[in-house]
């Protein structure tokens, strides 16, 4: 997956500090969850000082691969601390390769539900903890399978200002699971995804909908699953448009 800077994108880091002024810095945080060690990939604007609003990052089922960290590193560019949870155990050495490998893992978290929250749970906690980050102003990305993750980790009542879902695998989920929300819900999808087709995102919707929760749902023609690695010009579209989407969320929950 290639990260392009498009016209869209490059509007979007106007809201951010001149590229003269950011410093992007990377890191890894070391963490632990039941037994399992754990790794995130951090990154921030070096140049700034304070608290400041973060993203934390859920990836899709390739975990911590090095695609994921450059979408990681995108939502730094705005000015936020941005994290990459990991929720597989890359600390440990998982970094599922092949789709084989990715189903099995993704597999162990939609099969223990409990499990998928608590972990999500233990990297959101580390993320808190961190000096730079202002806890009243937190927001989630999730990608593909990191979608699936932010409606159950939403379900939790968890104090994230927005979820956003970006191209999500969606499953069925426990009836009344949007009551508990306390953010607003930003869902991008392809309107041709063959494996979690609109009627299965029209089940979420409808679930915030009955709990009067906050969404906005965007659908953009021509575009299958995994639109943030783009393989057509639709595809493009909705990647640039669902980049520009989630920053505009971000600048008016944030203020920055």
């Amino acid at each position: 997956m290639t990260i392009r800077t498009t016209a869209a994108l490059a509007a979007v880091l106007a809201f951010a500090a001149s590229a003269a002024q950011a410093e992007m810095k990377t890191e890894w945080i070391d963490y632990a969850h039941g037994g399992m060690k754990l790794k995130a990939y951090m990154a921030y604007d070096d140049s700034k000082t304070g608290r400041r609003p973060a993203v934390f990052v859920v990836p899709s089922r390739a975990g911590m691969s090095a695609q994921q960290l450059k979408l990681v590193e995108m939502w730094s560019k705005l000015g936020y601390v941005s994290f990459g949870a990991d929720i597989f155990g890359y600390g440990q050495g998982i970094l599922p390769k092949t789709p084989d490998e990715q189903v099995a893992q993704t597999s162990i978290y939609r099969k223990d539900r409990v499990l998928m929250k608590a972990r999500t749970q233990a990297g959101f906690d580390t993320l808190l903890k961190n000096p730079m980050v202002d806890p009243s102003k937190v927001a989630l990305v999730g990608y593909c399978f990191g979608g699936d993750v932010g409606v159950e980790f939403a379900s939790t009542g968890a104090p994230i200002l927005a979820t956003v879902t970006i191209h999500g695998s969606f499953d069925n989920y426990a009836a009344g699971w949007a009551k508990n929300v306390k953010g607003r819900f930003l869902i991008e999808h392809g309107a041709e995804d063959p494996g979690y087709p609109l009627p299965v995102v029209y089940k979420v919707v409808d679930e915030l909908r009955s709990a009067k929760a906050a969404f906005q749902l965007d659908v953009y023609s021509g575009t299958a699953h995994g639109f943030s690695a783009p393989k057509n010009k639709a595809e493009e579209r909705a990647n640039d448009q669902s980049i520009a989407k989630a920053s505009q969320a971000f600048k008016d929950l944030f203020g920055i």
